[in-house]
């Protein structure tokens, strides 16, 4: 059922704006997070491995999460589970501004993931219900482009809390954008799952949609694609401060702005993608976006084995490459979900947990390849954008309409 499929224009990039917020909180906890470990290290008196529980416990939960608030949302509806979600994330949030121990914080840090995983998954649901086709590439678009500011702002924005105040004061930014989140879903999100959607939904329905979409091979190969392009983003994310601020030698603010303007480049990708879709086909774009990640990469990793990798090649290459994800991602979400909008809540936290799932458990693999030199980071995400293409080369249909998406 679509809610709505010709909005206003205000209403809409109202939708975008609301919907990216919710989308971001998340995230936003683990990006201005980054600046905040060593310090964070050094006032609670641990090493930086123990510092780092605190970002892996956030990470394990906010993909648990994924998979209990999005069938929740199913079947009873989207609002009530969200604002328990926000609920949460804003107590936990509260508590780690408050904490004076690393192992209070590592608890509390579980809980402010699990709390966070409600706004991403339930998010894109409401987008589900709402439209379809080209117009839920459009919105996921404008949606990712509200997400996109986090990765971009959030590490600068936390590495000038703690200069001018300390690493609680990024706990308490933090709990100030819950409550503003909270306050714009009261006043602007509809409940897009009425009772009649929910009828038959229970415990057993939930495990019966979770086998339908395990079973459906369009989804899945489409959520592996996902999770492995996106799986070179979090090599990127465990490996970058050491190579920049190591290798390159930059200071934390100049790191945090590399680091967005790489992520800067998922922003760039995605306000292109819902006119590439409707131009060449939802199938079509994702291959193509693939096959250009997977040559920026393939070109980047020959420099840098060769002993060319200057600041500027590193980070112009990285930027066109997760530009490209940036134009496929929101394609294989809609065509991910384009059969199972009875069920979108339980597809689009079970496409999320296996992007979390995939991307920490590689994120933790190149970990042990890492020496705080380029070369390890680069053959690492170039390995998953070779690994997404091929999966999409082979499993994605080759003569899609234009207007498959429509």
């Amino acid at each position: 059922m679509i809610i709505a499929s010709a909005p206003s224009s205000q209403r809409f990039y109202r939708n975008a704006l609301v919907l990216g917020l919710l989308t971001a909180l998340g995230p936003f906890a683990i990006d201005m997070y980054l600046p905040s470990l060593p310090v964070i290290g050094a006032s609670l008196g641990v090493d930086a491995d123990t510092a780092l529980h605190s970002l892996t416990a956030y990470f394990l939960t906010f993909a648990v999460g994924q998979m209990l608030f999005g069938p929740l949302s199913d079947r009873v509806g989207r609002k009530p589970p969200l604002y328990v979600g926000l609920a949460i994330f804003l107590v936990a949030s509260i508590g780690c501004a408050l904490a004076q121990d690393i192992h209070t914080l590592i608890v509390l840090r579980a809980i402010e993931g699990l709390g966070g995983a409600a706004g991403m998954v339930i998010a894109r649901a409401i987008v589900r219900d709402m439209h379809s086709g080209n117009d839920e590439v459009r919105l996921l678009s404008l949606l990712m482009l509200v997400f996109s500011i986090s990765p971009v702002l959030a590490p600068l924005v936390g590495s000038l809390i703690i200069e001018f105040s300390s690493w609680h004061g990024v706990f308490w930014m933090i709990s100030a954008l819950t409550v503003i989140g909270f306050l714009l879903t009261a006043l602007y999100v509809p409940e897009t799952r009425p009772s009649t959607m929910r009828v038959g939904s229970s415990h057993q329905s939930v495990w019966i949609a979770c086998k339908r979409l395990f079973m459906d091979r369009r989804f899945m190969s489409l959520s592996c694609i996902g999770a492995l392009a996106v799986s070179g983003f979090f090599v990127f994310l465990a490996n970058s401060s050491f190579v920049f601020t190591g290798h390159y030698g930059l200071s934390p603010r100049l790191y945090s702005l590399v680091f967005g303007v790489n992520a800067a480049a998922f922003f760039a990708g995605m306000q292109i993608s819902g006119w590439l879709a409707q131009r060449y086909g939802l199938s079509r774009v994702i291959r193509y976006a693939l096959s250009g990640y997977a040559a920026a990469l393939i070109a980047l990793t020959s420099f840098v084995a060769a002993g060319i990798d200057g600041l500027p090649l590193v980070v112009t290459l990285l930027f066109i490459a997760y530009s490209f994800i940036g134009m496929m991602l929101p394609g294989a979400s809609v065509l991910a979900m384009a059969d199972h909008g009875e069920i979108a809540g339980t597809a689009s936290s079970l496409m999320n947990t296996l992007q979390l799932v995939t991307g920490t458990a590689i994120m933790g693999l190149s970990g042990r390849f890492a020496n705080g030199t380029p070369l390890p980071m680069v053959v690492g995400i170039a390995v998953c954008a070779v690994l997404a293409l091929g999966l999409a080369l082979v499993s994605l249909d080759r003569d899609e309409p234009v207007d498959a998406a429509a």
